[in-house]
């Protein structure tokens, strides 16, 4: 007994432990894959009972397999040939019902990486981890422990096929289907369900009505309907109706259901071309049982991305898409599992992959492939949806074999229910040109919508575009705001519309329209902007609705949550979002003139038609924006019918101004260009006044001379956000001079006192062309200086300043912030000179030395602590200011 075991020996008692320790680990009853997939501590080639192959797992742990045409024995080690008439054959009985009836694959490759993975244990969780280079993909395991906690006891458990089941079952999509009276009167044709489907559930109808049993009975007879399920191959109201399907559309209650899938228990190899109508549904279902507590493969879309789920036995794994498919439009998608490791490609796009850990690497095959929904299938707590798939599908292949949809013989379908032929495939008889897509517009038509630079029934002839206009179909698609508006945005949009609703320009945070946007759009005629910073949305609205055919300028400014809205020279109207939340991240594409699909915007616009008109000028952020070299991409924009399309400038750029246009030379021309003055066109009638092409002074933007030049405020409203504890300055300017004075606040002193060290003071100006934050809280003066980009070169710039207590930060243009402390205990700043902009009277003097003159240059904006906006153009007083020269 206490002699050393020989090699043999040592193993059978490595099966016995084995083979125990998968039993004790594998608590779910309804798991029985511990029957025939073991692992067995040792290493391969060291006295391993495998007869044939053999794959060595991590942790000392192998298992064995088998060579093509052979079958796996229960014991975990042994190999039987299939279809052979020995007796060790019929010992297999059991284990050969277990698996596929078809041969095995063969599998002989190189299996190295498998070392990594690790025994199933209960109570494990699982993660599968992202291959080098893989982006956006998580998969998370859920163990069979926590999955066990949602199967009913073993008393209460339903029967299951062990083998293919394909019986007319109603699918599980319709489970308010009603067994009760009234019976079903319908006559359904031939293969044809008639069922009662309730509208209201009862205890709806129970809370309406009070309980009352008479009225409730009437009530629940009133909120049924009768409807036919047609089998495939029939349609109509009374399924009365024979119709072929060639290319499925499924309307999320119908599925249809082909033969298990053969030799995919290691290996699955899906090619999938669809059309989805809605953001969510079950493409493809297979598994091993009709509850769905085997091992299932599943693929669905989850609000708009393609989630591909699969479970071996370990947990389920799920495989998202990096991008939302394309809503009516067809997509392409590629799907690759082999043991542990899978990936999805959609479209075309980068590949999502990953490999999971788990002993098991092997997925049982009994039931149905259910396509377009989920069939018969019940157990769907498991999915994250359980709705049927709404859309089109017209390619399916599976590991090589294309599967045909029509019934058999005919087809490959051996079941089906409402589905009809795809209307949206007659696309395939419109051969639209230069990337053009076909759209169906209802009845037998079919449209193309065109990409940028084309324009045809066909997208045949090619355009030369100037200044775009949108027909209700169009837009036009650029990268998002991201994170380049996260405290302030400005924007600038020229149009002429020609119907009273539209959107003008959207961007939004998520696919499901949920989170922040900005929208800009017609409603009524009136201009409207709205807004979601993530707390509820706010709306500006023009006071009068724009003229129809005319050209209009309209500017929305924002700076945390307060935002304006002018149109043209109307007063700007005001508003503030709810919350607290002042940062706006928008990392969706930016539409203009429209968008893909109206579930892209947000439902709490008022319109989600798209824009009619001409756009000719987009400036956001003080940059304008090159309307059509910068589009990534775009649909049926055609020509507005500008001046500018006749190329009256030459090699020049025409610059359009409305219904003129000015040229202006571009980078690197080699000879004069035409004079301005002598490339003027107007297309307006005689009689209407011409547009002047100088910009017009703003009243609205004071200007600063650096002498004796500048604003004062000693109201309550402004100071009270400037003193105390807290400020946050957000600030726009431009300046010519290196230095001189933006902003300052002090506290008046006696001249006999030392007022550079003991008097509270907050000044912001430039000193040789960077930015200067300084401040003294009574306890020592802190100075903050932007070094890394120069102010000084007479553009726009944005700044921010905040001071919280004795930390302050500066962040210019949105560019990285930098921060420092004050000195000392003091944390409260107050100040009674009131504030100055631009400048201060006897300026050496107020400041104490620190600055000798004030800015020149301009100041457009100043809003203090997100909500409050100094209003530049309506001073206590102003001494020495103009209007600035855009």
């Amino acid at each position: 007994m206490g002699g050393t075991m020989s090699g043999p020996s040592r193993c059978w008692l490595f099966l016995i432990l084995g083979c125990m320790t998968i039993a004790t680990f594998a608590q779910n009853p309804i798991e029985e894959k511990t029957t025939f997939e073991a692992a067995f501590q040792g290493r391969c080639g060291h006295g391993s009972p495998c007869e044939q192959l053999c794959y060595e797992l991590h942790d000392g742990m192998y298992e064995c397999d088998c060579k093509d045409g052979y079958i796996l024995h229960k014991n975990g080690y042994s190999c039987a040939e299939l279809n052979a008439t020995s007796p060790s054959t019929s010992e297999l009985g059991e284990l050969a019902n277990d698996l596929e009836s078809d041969e095995l694959s063969s599998d002989n490759e190189e299996e190295d990486d498998v070392a990594e993975d690790v025994l199933y244990m209960r109570g494990a969780s699982f993660t599968i981890h992202l291959e080098p280079g893989s982006e956006n993909f998580t998969i998370n395991f859920t163990s069979n422990e926590e999955i066990s906690n949602e199967i009913p006891e073993r008393g209460q458990l339903r029967p299951t096929s062990q083998g293919p089941n394909l019986e007319q079952k109603l699918p599980s999509t319709t489970e308010s289907i009603l067994s009760t009276e009234p019976s079903c009167s319908l006559e359904c044709g031939p293969g044809g369900n008639c069922y009662t489907e309730e509208l209201r559930s009862d205890e709806e109808e129970e809370n309406i009505l009070g309980g009352n049993d008479f009225s409730t009975s009437r009530r629940k007879q009133e909120s049924l309907t009768q409807r036919c399920q047609c089998p495939l191959g029939r349609g109509g109201d009374r399924c009365q109706h024979e119709i072929e399907v060639r290319s499925p559309r499924f309307t999320g209650l119908g599925w249809l259901a082909f033969p298990a899938l053969r030799a995919a228990y290691k290996h699955v190899q899906l090619e999938l071309e669809f059309r989805p109508e809605a953001w969510d549904g079950v493409l493809l279902l297979a598994g091993e049982r009709d509850d769905l507590q085997g091992d299932f493969m599943a693929l669905m879309l989850h609000h708009g991305f393609v989630e591909l789920r699969f479970d071996c036995g370990s947990g389920v794994g799920i495989v998202r898409s990096s991008e939302p498919v394309k809503l009516n439009e067809w997509n392409t998608l590629s799907i690759y599992r082999h043991r542990w490791d899978a990936w999805i490609q959609l479209n075309r796009e980068k590949r999502v992959q990953g490999r999971s850990k788990g002993l098991f690497s092997r997925i049982t095959f009994r039931e149905p492939l259910f396509v377009g929904g989920p069939g018969n299938t019940t157990g769907l707590e498991r999915l994250p949806v359980r709705n049927g798939f709404r859309g089109c599908i017209r390619h399916l292949e599976a590991n090589e074999h294309r599967y045909r949809f029509p019934l058999a013989p005919k087809g490959d379908a051996a079941n089906g229910f409402d589905v009809e032929e795809c209307t949206a495939d007659r696309c395939s008889k419109v051969p639209c040109s230069h990337g053009g897509k076909c759209l169906t517009t209802g009845g037998d038509t079919a449209v193309c919508l065109c990409p940028l630079g084309y324009t045809g029934d066909l997208c045949e002839t090619r355009v030369d575009l100037q200044v775009p206009s949108f027909n209700g179909s169009s837009y036009l698609r650029y990268p998002g705001l991201a994170e380049t508006s996260l405290s302030w945005l400005e924007l600038t949009v020229t149009l002429k519309p020609t119907a009273r609703n539209g959107v003008i320009l959207y961007n939004g945070h998520h696919s499901d329209a949920t989170g922040d946007f900005i929208a800009l759009y017609l409603s009524g005629g009136h201009v409207e902007f709205t807004f979601d910073l993530g707390t509820g949305p706010a709306t500006l609205r023009s006071e009068s609705p724009v003229k129809l055919g005319e050209w209009v300028e309209v500017r929305v400014s924002r700076t945390g949550r307060l935002a304006s809205l002018e149109v043209e020279d109307e007063p700007a109207q005001e508003v503030l979002t709810p919350g607290a939340f002042t940062q706006l991240s928008l990392p969706l594409n930016l539409y203009l003139g429209g968008a893909p699909s109206s579930e892209i915007y947000s439902p709490k616009m008022k319109t989600k038609s798209s824009f009619v008109g001409c756009i000719q000028t987009v400036i956001l952020n003080r940059r304008e924006v090159g309307i059509l070299a910068e589009a990534l991409g775009g649909v049926n924009v055609g020509n507005c019918g500008h001046a500018c399309e006749a190329r009256p400038c030459g090699v020049a750029e025409c610059r359009p101004m409305r219904e003129r246009f000015t040229c202006r030379c571009r980078p690197g021309t080699t000879h004069s260009c035409p004079a301005t003055s002598e490339y003027i066109l107007s297309i307006t009638s005689p009689t209407k006044p011409k547009i002047s092409l100088g910009h017009p002074h703003d009243k609205s933007v004071p200007s600063f001379t650096g002498t004796e030049s500048y604003l004062h405020y000693n109201d309550a409203e402004t100071m009270k956000r400037i003193i105390s504890y807290r400020v946050d300055i957000n600030m726009r300017f431009r300046a010519s001079s290196s230095s001189g004075l933006l902003l300052w606040s002090s506290r008046q002193s006696d001249p006999k006192e030392d007022q550079k060290s003991k008097n509270d003071f907050l000044s912001l100006g430039l000193d040789q062309g960077y930015l200067t934050l300084a401040y003294n809280l009574g306890s020592g003066e802190a100075t903050l200086r932007y070094n890394l980009t120069r102010l000084d070169d007479d553009l726009w710039h944005r700044i921010r300043a905040v001071r919280n207590e004795q930390w302050s930060s500066l962040i210019v243009d949105s560019g990285p912030g930098i921060s420092v402390s004050s000195p000392g205990q003091l944390r409260q700043l107050n100040t009674d000179t009131g504030l100055y902009i631009g400048g201060a009277p006897d300026i050496i003097r107020t400041t104490g030395g620190r600055f000798k003159k004030g800015i020149v240059g301009c100041i457009s904006d100043l809003v203090l602590d997100s909500d409050f906006s100094v209003a530049l153009s309506q001073p206590e007083s102003a001494t020495n200011t103009n209007s600035c020269i855009p």
